[in-house]
């Protein structure tokens, strides 16, 4: 099993426009073969010292796919095109881990 964690660096401010847009998406992405989790997440106040700073501009979207070709699949479908066409002027940067599960 695949599992990437995607962290998506957004202007000051858009945060909420653009997941509207992201959650829009997500119906596609499950419906996806070899996808098995498409989920975004922001950062929340646990209390606990360990945590890094809170970001009010970051989104991060939790993903399983069953191979890295499912993964390289969905990277190329019409409907990620058509999302990162319309949130372009919203990111600022993307940073990417890929993970296999150990088990």
């Amino acid at each position: 099993m695949i599992h990437v964690i995607a962290t998506i660096s957004l202007k000051p401010g858009v945060r909420a426009d653009y997941l509207e847009i992201l959650k829009s998406n997500i119906p596609n992405v499950l419906a996806e073969d070899g996808c098995l989790g498409y989920a975004a997440a922001t950062d929340t106040d646990s209390g606990l010292e360990i945590q890094e700073p809170l970001r009010d501009d970051a989104v991060v979207i939790v993903e399983k796919w069953e191979s890295l070709e499912a993964l390289h699949t969905h990277l190329g479908m019409p409907h990620m095109a058509d999302y990162k066409s319309k949130v372009v002027d919203m990111v600022t940067g993307v940073s990417l881990q890929v993970l296999e599960g150990v088990s």
